[in-house]
C-alpha cells in the first residue's frame, strides 16, 4: 500500500465513524439508544440487516471459498428466503406487539424468567465468540499487508468499532451501515470489473476452464450427510440456521424491530430474501474467476506470502524454496495444457479438447498435491502456521494485481464490513446484557440515563471479550465456515425455544428449560463424536429440544409456570390506517 491507499482507507473509515458519532450525539433515553428513533424505512432496514450478516469475513473469506471449492457453498443459503418469510409472518408481528427491546423478553412473557435468561445466555455465548472471529478477520488483512504483529492489529481494529458503538448506540450502527455498504459494494464491483479486464481469456473461456476443474458445481443433490454442502443440508439445515439467526439472534432482531411500521420491517426482510443468494453467488463467482486468473498467471504455492517468505528465508527454508520451484514448473506446464485445451475447443476438435482437458486436470491435481506438501513443510518449520490459506487468496490478488487507490478502496470495504457487523453484534450484546440480565435481575428500578450508561459499559465489556477471543484464536477452518459452525452449535436450541413458544402452547417453562439444556449438551456431544456436516446440527438441536420438551411436559403434567397472556394489540403505526 502507498500513500494514496492509506488516504482512501483512513478517509473512508474515519469519516463514516465520525458521522455516526456526530448524528447520534446527546441521546440519553433508553428507547433511542437501543432501538434508534424508529423511523427507518424498508431500504434502511434491508441494508442494515444485510450489513449485520455480511461481515468482513463474507468479503475476505467467501472469494477464497469459491477459489478453493467452487460455487457449492451457495447451497448454505438455500433455506434463507423461506426462513425470512416465516419470520416476517410470525416472529416480527409478535415482537412489535410486545414492544420488546430484545427477543428474549418474549420468552420471559411466554414462559418465565429462567427461560428468558437461558435464551439470552445462549445468545451471549455464541455471539460473543462469533464477535471475536469478526475482529480476527480484518486483522489478518493488515497483518498480512503491512507486516504488523497480528495481536497489535487486532487491538487497533477492534478499538475503533468499540468507540463509536458505545458512543452512538443502535442508531449510530444503522446510520453508518448504509454508507459502509456503499463502500463495500463499490469496492467489490470495482474488483470484479478489473478482474474481468485482466483475465487473459474471455468470460466464456474462463467459465469453460472453471467448469473443467469442477468449480461451477453449485448444486449437489447427494443424500450423503458427511458431505458438507448439499442441496438438502442447505435447504433444511440452512433453513434452521437462517430462521434461528434472523428470528432469535438479537443482533438481527434489533435491526428490524426498529422500523417505522410492521410493513416497513417486513419489506426490509423481503429485500434480504430476494438479494442474499444472488449476492453470495456473485462473491463466490468472483473467487472462481480469481482461480481461473491464477491458471494463466503465476500462482503462489501458499497464499499467506508473509508467513511463507519468513520461513523460506530461514536456514531450514531450502526445502520450501525447492517445493516452490517444482510448483512453478508444474504450473507452467498446466498453463500450456490449458491453452491447448482452449485452442482445441475453438477449433472444434472434440477429441483433442478432451485429451488436453484431462491432461490439464491431471497437472492441476499434481500442483494441488504440491500445495499440500508445501503446507506440511511449512507447519513442520513453524507449527503455529495455519494450513488453510483460502482466507489469503483474495487479499493476495488485490495486493499484487490491482492499482493503488483501488487497493485502498478494497481494504476500506473490508474494514467497513467489519465495522458494520461488529458494531451490530456489540450493540446487541450490550442491549441483551442490560435488558435481560441487569435490568431484570440486578437493578429493576432505575432511570433511563442509568440503563443507557449501563448498556454502554456492557457494550464496552463485550468488546474487550471479543478482542480477547480474537487474540487467542487459532482457526484451522476457513473463516466464513468457522462463523457458521459456531452458530450451528447453538442456533438449533435457540430456535426451538421460540418455536415452542409460538406454536406449542401447552408446553410450559419447566419442560422447555430442561429440554433446552439437554438438547444443547446433546449437540456438543454429537459435534465432538461425529463427522457430519455442521449444518445438520441446526436441525438436530431444534428437533431434539422440541421432542424433549414434549416428553418432559407429558411426564410433568400441567406446568406451574404456564404461559402468560400475550397482548393482541398492535402498535398504532401497525394498525390498519395507522401511521406508516
Amino acid at each position: 500500500m502507498n500513500l494514496l491507499d492509506f488516504v482512501v482507507l483512513l478517509g473512508t473509515m474515519v469519516g463514516i465513524a465520525a458521522y455516526g458519532i456526530w448524528r447520534t450525539r446527546g441521546h440519553r433515553d433508553l428507547d433511542s439508544y437501543l432501538k434508534g428513533d424508529q423511523t427507518m424505512g424498508w431500504v434502511s432496514i434491508g441494508i442494515s440487516v444485510m450489513a449485520t450478516q455480511a461481515s468482513a469475513i463474507t468479503f475476505i473469506s467467501t472469494p477464497g471459498q469459491g477459489f478453493q471449492d467452487g460455487l457449492g457453498f451457495v447451497q448454505n443459503y438455500f433455506g434463507l428466503p423461506l426462513a425470512l418469510i416465516l419470520i416476517a409472518a410470525v416472529f416480527l408481528p409478535m415482537y412489535r406487539r410486545l414492544n420488546v427491546y430484545t427477543a428474549y423478553e418474549f420468552l420471559g412473557r411466554r414462559f418465565d424468567g429462567k427461560t428468558r435468561l437461558l435464551g439470552a445466555a445462549l445468545f451471549l455465548l455464541q455471539r460473543g465468540l462469533a464477535a471475536g472471529i469478526t475482529i480476527y478477520a480484518p486483522a489478518i488483512i493488515l497483518s498480512t499487508m503491512l507486516g504488523w504483529r497480528l495481536d497489535l492489529t487486532i487491538l487497533l481494529s477492534g478499538l475503533v468499532v468499540i468507540i463509536y458503538t458505545v458512543t452512538g448506540g443502535s442508531e449510530a450502527v444503522t446510520l453508518t451501515q448504509k454508507y459502509q455498504m456503499a463502500v463495500i459494494f463499490g469496492g467489490m464491483v470495482m474488483a470484479l470489473v478489473i478482474l474481468l479486464v485482466k483475465l487473459p481469456a474471455n468470460l466464456t473461456d474462463a467459465l469453460t476452464v472453471a467448469g473443467g476443474f469442477k468449480k461451477l458445481e453449485a448444486v449437489d443433490f447427494s443424500l450423503d450427510v458427511h458431505q458438507r454442502y448439499t442441496f438438502w443440508s442447505g435447504l433444511l439445515g440452512g433453513w434452521f440456521l437462517s430462521l434461528s439467526y434472523f428470528g432469535t439472534d438479537q443482533s438481527q432482531v434489533q435491526r428490524y424491530i426498529s422500523g417505522a411500521s410492521l410493513r416497513e420491517s417486513r419489506l426490509g426482510l423481503m429485500f434480504n430474501a430476494v438479494c442474499k443468494i444472488p449476492m453470495q453467488f456473485l462473491i463466490l463467482l468472483l473467487g472462481v474467476l480469481v482461480f481461473v486468473f491464477y491458471q494463466f498467471e503465476p500462482q503462489p504455492v501458499y497464499f499467506n506470502r508473509v508467513a511463507w517468505k519468513a520461513e523460506a528465508q530461514r536456514d531450514s527454508g531450502e526445502s520450501l524454496r525447492a517445493i516452490e520451484r517444482r510448483f512453478g514448473m508444474v504450473s507452467a506446464e498446466k498453463q500450456q495444457l490449458i491453452h491447448a485445451w482452449l485452442a482445441a475447443k475453438h477449433g472444434g476438435d472434440r477429441g483433442a479438447e478432451a485429451a488436453s482437458r484431462a491432461q490439464a486436470v491431471a497437472a492441476h491435481e499434481r500442483s494441488e498435491s504440491m500445495r499440500v506438501e508445501a503446507k506440511a513443510a511449512l507447519v513442520a518449520a513453524n507449527p503455529r502456521t495455519k494450513t488453510n490459506d483460502a482466507d489469503y487468496v483474495f487479499i493476495t490478488f488485490i495486493l499484487e494485481h490491482l492499482p493503488h487507490g483501488v487497493i485502498g478502496l478494497l481494504v476500506a470495504a473490508f474494514f467497513a464490513a467489519a465495522l458494520s457487523s461488529k458494531a451490530a453484534e456489540l450493540n446487541a450484546l450490550g442491549s441483551t446484557t442490560t435488558v435481560d440480565f441487569y435490568r431484570h435481575v440486578l437493578k429493576r428500578q432505575a432511570t433511563d440515563a442509568h440503563y443507557v450508561a449501563a448498556s454502554k459499559w456492557f457494550t464496552f465489556g463485550w468488546g474487550l471479550v471479543a478482542l480477547a477471543f480474537a487474540l487467542f484464536a487459532n482457526l484451522t477452518e476457513n473463516l466464513i465456515q468457522a462463523v457458521n459452525i459456531v452458530g450451528s452449535l447453538f442456533y438449533g436450541v435457540m430456535l426451538a425455544l421460540f418455536l415452542v413458544a409460538f406454536f406449542v402452547r401447552w408446553v410450559g417453562s419447566t419442560a422447555i428449560f430442561w429440554a433446552a439444556l439437554a438438547a444443547q449438551v446433546l449437540v456438543f456431544v454429537l459435534y465432538f463424536s461425529l463427522s457430519i456436516s455442521y449444518l445438520w446440527y441446526n436441525f438436530i438441536g431444534c428437533a431434539a429440544c422440541m421432542l424433549f420438551s414434549l416428553l418432559l411436559q407429558a411426564a410433568l403434567g400441567p406446568d406451574d409456570h404456564g404461559p402468560e397472556p400475550l397482548p393482541a394489540v398492535l402498535p398504532a403505526s401497525d394498525q390498519p390506517g395507522g401511521l406508516r
